[in-house]
């Protein structure tokens, strides 16, 4: 049995997740919520499932989002969350551990920074890189950021 690595970048928004694989491009964009049975503390939907089950669950289910302006407010719903998108993200490759690059908002504290990090670890990943969402922003927009030249990105996320 062969095991490959697959590369992925994450942007872990408050309102939405997106998901990038290399060669593929944007491959998920879905909401940042989880259906959550309180009674179990049991995971029962992630993403677009759970957002569209709110209202039509028993009581005991509600809707959480995990992220609070751009930083895990949960860590253990964040990395339940992660888990399953990394898991749909890459199909039947059971046995593969991605290589992750995941976005944080600038100026996040160090203990967030590492709580993004340990998430993405638990979740699944087998190497975490983290980058700064205006830093991921101007990369992808093709911007000189290696060069001694002003650019402007802004950032009109959902929650920072």
């Amino acid at each position: 049995m062969v095991f490959f690595t697959k590369d992925i970048g994450i942007d872990l928004g408050t309102a939405n997740t997106l998901i990038f694989m290399k060669g593929k491009g944007i491959i998920m964009r879905e909401p940042s919520v989880v259906a959550v049975d309180v009674r179990s503390d049991s995971v029962k939907f992630v993403g677009q499932e759970a957002k569209d089950v709110i209202g039509r669950t028993p009581g005991s289910i509600v809707a959480v989002r995990p992220l609070k302006d751009g930083v895990i407010a949960d860590f253990d719903i964040t990395t339940s969350m992660l888990q399953l998108f990394i898991k749909k993200a890459l199909g039947s490759s059971i046995f593969v551990r991605p290589r992750v690059v995941i976005c944080i908002p600038s100026g996040v504290t160090e203990v967030e920074r590492r709580a993004v990090k340990e998430a993405t670890q638990k979740a699944g990943a087998k190497y975490v890189s983290i980058i700064e969402e205006p830093m991921a922003a101007a990369i992808g927009a093709g911007l000189p950021v290696a060069e001694a030249t002003g650019s402007m990105v802004v950032d009109i996320g959902g929650g920072t």
